[in-house]
Protein backbone atom coordinates (compact mmCIF):
# COMPACT_ATOMS: atom_id res chain seq x y z
CA UNK A 1 0.00 0.00 0.00
CA UNK A 2 1.27 3.28 -1.17
CA UNK A 3 1.25 6.39 1.28
CA UNK A 4 -1.17 8.24 -0.62
CA UNK A 5 -3.49 5.03 -0.09
CA UNK A 6 -3.31 5.19 3.55
CA UNK A 7 -3.42 9.17 3.73
CA UNK A 8 -6.46 8.96 1.44
CA UNK A 9 -8.09 6.26 4.38
CA UNK A 10 -6.83 8.05 7.06
CA UNK A 11 -8.29 11.55 5.77
CA UNK A 12 -11.86 9.43 5.25
CA UNK A 13 -12.13 7.57 8.56
CA UNK A 14 -11.80 11.49 9.97
CA UNK A 15 -14.08 12.76 7.81
CA UNK A 16 -16.75 10.29 8.76
CA UNK A 17 -16.25 10.65 12.07
CA UNK A 18 -16.51 14.33 12.01
CA UNK A 19 -19.86 13.88 9.55
CA UNK A 20 -21.35 11.47 12.86
CA UNK A 21 -19.93 13.33 15.51
CA UNK A 22 -22.98 14.70 16.72
CA UNK A 23 -24.86 11.26 17.20
CA UNK A 24 -25.33 9.81 20.33
CA UNK A 25 -23.08 6.82 20.54
CA UNK A 26 -20.78 8.30 17.61
CA UNK A 27 -18.12 5.69 17.74
CA UNK A 28 -20.39 3.31 17.02
CA UNK A 29 -22.19 4.71 14.27
CA UNK A 30 -18.64 5.09 12.47
CA UNK A 31 -17.57 1.57 13.30
CA UNK A 32 -20.65 0.21 11.32
CA UNK A 33 -20.46 2.35 8.25
CA UNK A 34 -16.57 1.32 7.25
CA UNK A 35 -17.92 -2.35 7.96
CA UNK A 36 -20.80 -1.81 5.95
CA UNK A 37 -19.39 0.38 2.90
CA UNK A 38 -15.34 -0.35 2.95
CA UNK A 39 -13.61 -3.32 1.40
CA UNK A 40 -12.07 -5.63 3.03
CA UNK A 41 -8.42 -4.64 1.72
CA UNK A 42 -9.14 -0.33 3.19
CA UNK A 43 -10.60 -2.39 6.74
CA UNK A 44 -7.16 -4.62 7.11
CA UNK A 45 -5.59 -1.32 5.80
CA UNK A 46 -6.89 0.94 8.68
CA UNK A 47 -6.70 -1.52 11.11
CA UNK A 48 -2.99 -2.25 10.28
CA UNK A 49 -2.23 1.56 10.78
CA UNK A 50 -4.33 2.05 13.76
CA UNK A 51 -1.69 -1.46 15.48
CA UNK A 52 1.82 0.64 14.38
CA UNK A 53 1.04 4.04 14.59
CA UNK A 54 -2.59 5.68 14.48
CA UNK A 55 -1.28 9.27 15.61
CA UNK A 56 -3.21 10.75 12.61
CA UNK A 57 -6.59 9.21 13.62
CA UNK A 58 -8.92 11.31 15.20
CA UNK A 59 -9.98 10.17 18.97
CA UNK A 60 -13.37 9.15 17.45
CA UNK A 61 -12.16 7.55 14.54
CA UNK A 62 -9.79 5.53 16.66
CA UNK A 63 -12.47 4.50 18.57
CA UNK A 64 -14.56 3.16 15.65
CA UNK A 65 -11.22 1.03 14.15
CA UNK A 66 -10.77 -0.22 17.54
CA UNK A 67 -14.10 -1.63 17.00
CA UNK A 68 -13.50 -2.78 13.97
CA UNK A 69 -10.67 -4.40 14.88
CA UNK A 70 -12.37 -6.28 17.76
CA UNK A 71 -15.03 -7.02 15.24
CA UNK A 72 -12.71 -8.89 12.87
CA UNK A 73 -10.43 -10.28 15.41
CA UNK A 74 -13.94 -12.32 16.73
CA UNK A 75 -15.10 -13.21 13.19
CA UNK A 76 -11.94 -15.02 12.43
CA UNK A 77 -12.62 -19.04 12.85
CA UNK A 78 -10.52 -20.43 15.36
CA UNK A 79 -7.57 -23.31 14.10
CA UNK A 80 -7.81 -26.16 16.59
Amino acid sequence: MSRSQLDTLIHMANQIAINNAHYGDAAERVHTHLKKFWARSMKRQIVEYLHQDGSQLSPLARQAIERLAQHQSEARPTSA
